[in-house]
């Protein structure tokens, strides 16, 4: 598990993830052409729970070709 400070409308805020899935974020931001804040930000803005889950579940879309 790592944790990592990211920035949400301008306020830092810390997400925990394993290294896997933060690999998988990087390679889908690059993939869109955005940061990983960026893609954090969008992900964010549509999630209803937790963001370290929303991240997760947003990965696992992406990977499955869903996302």
């Amino acid at each position: 598990m790592k944790k990592r400070s990211v920035l949400i409308a301008g306020h830092p805020t810390s997400v925990s993830l394993e290294e896997e899935f933060w690999e998988a974020l990087k390679g889908i931001a690059q993939a869109r052409g955005v940061s990983v804040n960026a893609l954090i930000e969008e992900i964010d803005s549509t999630r209803s729970g937790n963001l370290s889950s929303a991240i997760r579940v947003y990965v696992l879309s992406a990977v499955q070709g869903r996302g």
